[in-house]
């Protein structure tokens, strides 16, 4: 299972893309709510119900967690200690993880992006710990992806599936849903 976690004021583009991209190739993706209700409003006002609260996640069951960024959605993010520690020993199983623009920064603060490379939104570079920040659109370092904003949101999604062993999918959906169209212009 992968897990999208969300906190109100989340970026409504950097959850909702990936998640779209990773259903779209056939992937069982819940979105999850860190709060004790299951609707969480972005950072623009959209309200999403989530699949599950962070309460009835199978951290044994979790192959990729995907923190969106938004603000205050990432400081939220960061500040839920059931979610850290949840993190932390699924980091810990060698398993992969995934955040973007503001959310690299619960990974850095855990001390999980130390000695690799890792991109975020400007601005954000010194949450990062001891990474290498590249500022990259997407940088994948092992099992570790990062992105930068909500301008990557579908190169971040693309780089999941990827990640997830996925790479013949992630060009047959970068062909239909006209994304390479966009990196021809």
């Amino acid at each position: 299972m992968i897990y999208i976690f969300l906190a109100n004021g989340f970026e409504d583009i950097e959850a909702l893309a990936p998640l779209d991209i990773l259903r779209r190739a056939g992937l069982r993706v819940e979105l999850v709510s860190i709060h004790h209700e299951n609707i969480v409003e972005s950072a623009h006002g959209v309200k999403v119900i989530c699949d599950i609260n962070l309460r009835a996640v199978d951290w044994a069951q979790a192959e990729l967690l995907v923190l969106p960024g938004g603000l205050p959605g990432s400081t939220n993010l960061d500040a839920c200690e059931p979610l850290r520690a949840g993190i932390l020993k699924h980091a810990q199983g060698g398993k992969p993880l995934a955040a973007i623009c503001a959310a690299p920064q619960v990974l850095g603060h855990l001390g999980l992006l130390d000695g690799r490379r890792a991109t975020c939104y400007p601005g954000v570079e010194g949450e990062l710990g001891k990474a290498q920040y590249t500022a990259a659109l997407v940088e994948r370092d092992g099992n570790i992806v990062t992105g930068k904003g909500p301008g990557a949101a579908m190169a971040f999604g693309y780089a999941l599936l990827e990640l997830m062993g996925k790479e013949a999918e992630a060009e047959a959906l970068k062909e239909g849903m006209q994304y390479n169209f966009l990196l021809a212009r």
